[in-house]
């Protein structure tokens, strides 16, 4: 359950790092992509730990 919940974490940040970054550019979009990529992973699983165990 952790990874699914790591994989739809790491897939929703890197579409909103897209989105926000795409309004800049192309540059930007890919950089924040990368850190909302990690961002929502590390929540996903902070989540999946605190509240599924």
């Amino acid at each position: 359950m952790r990874r699914l919940f790591g994989f739809i974490g790491l897939t929703a940040g890197g579409w909103l790092g897209w989105w926000v970054g795409s309004f800049v550019g192309i540059t930007t979009a890919v950089v924040l992509s990368g850190i909302f990529s990690g961002a929502g992973l590390w929540a996903a699983r902070w989540i999946g730990q605190e509240y599924m165990e």
